[in-house]
């Protein structure tokens, strides 16, 4: 109670007027996200950004509140609020979601350098960062990139299950594994889940805190291989899971369920990556230092 009463000190007053304003500016921004690209199953990581997003700010808040860390920067503050502004207005008149939400991304910075200071900003850097997942990615460069990489994971998970003994053929992203047909679609192995996968990475990298400055590089950069193979893990369990019980059961629940298995593999496949750089760089270094 202590806590929410010392919201009521005039000193506040400038962070309800940019509460206030950061609403009236996106909640339709928000709304039009929920209902429409938020609610597919390739951009479906969206609410749970925002909302992790939200709770690293939160929990970083005490050192955005000292004043006595550093003062504002009223010029970089200004400059990257118009930058913010004039992408916000092109988003909303020409109705791209992807460009209004990267303006919100902007104005969060801008907002902390006019009202605090660079290092009150710098102690929330990863959550602003982190919400750069929230934007939605150009339709051209997801089709660019989602090609190679669904015929790669489909190519991958052919040869793994044909090598196991299973009855499987591929012409393309179509595998044809029985009596039935699976397409690799978008959401199973195209760049919204490798976008999704990484920032689950980047999010274990951040919770973990390592002191290892190589060890946090090489970790982030694995992260992608390891995305690939959960999506081809993925891909395999669906084929195995349409053979045995037939195609309502691929596409029904246990498809909802493959996605959870993908999150999961990819976690686990994380963990052990960074266990063994773990081994490795305490190897390098010697005994008594830790990574």
């Amino acid at each position: 109670m202590q806590a929410l009463r010392a919201w009521h000190q005039p000193r506040y007053l400038p962070w309800w007027l940019a509460a206030l304003g950061l609403l009236a500016l996106y909640a339709p921004t928000l709304h039009g996200l929920f209902t429409t690209i938020w609610a597919t199953e390739e951009q479906g990581h969206g609410p749970i950004v925002l909302a992790l997003s939200l709770w690293l700010i939160w929990r970083a808040w005490p050192q955005v509140n000292d004043t006595g860390v550093d003062t504002p920067k009223p010029l970089a503050g200004w400059l990257l609020l118009a930058l913010a502004l004039l992408i916000y207005v092109f988003g909303r008149s020409q109705r791209i979601l992807s460009a209004q939400a990267l303006s919100a991304v902007l104005l969060l910075p801008a907002l902390l350098l006019l009202l605090r200071g660079r290092k009150q900003l710098a102690a929330v850097w990863f959550p602003l960062f982190f919400m750069l997942f929230l934007v939605p990615l150009p339709s051209t460069l997801v089709d660019v990139v989602t090609q190679p990489l669904k015929l790669a994971v489909s190519s991958v998970a052919a040869d793994l299950l044909y090598s196991a003994g299973y009855p499987i053929a591929r012409t393309g992203v179509v595998l044809q594994i029985g009596p039935y047909q699976l397409l690799v679609a978008d959401a199973c192995a195209g760049l919204h889940t490798l976008f999704s996968l990484e920032a689950m990475g980047l999010l274990y990298l951040n919770v973990v805190r390592h002191s290892s400055l190589l060890r946090n590089v090489v970790l982030a950069i694995l992260i992608v291989p390891i995305s690939f193979v959960a999506n081809v893990v993925r891909v395999i369990a669906l084929s195995l899971i349409t053979y045995h019980w037939g195609d309502a059961a691929g596409q029904g629940f246990l498809h909802g369920f493959a996605g959870i298995v993908l999150f999961l593999t990819a976690l686990l496949f994380i963990m052990a990556t960074d266990s063994g750089l773990r081994w490795l760089v305490a190897r390098t270094t010697g005994p008594g230092r830790h990574a």
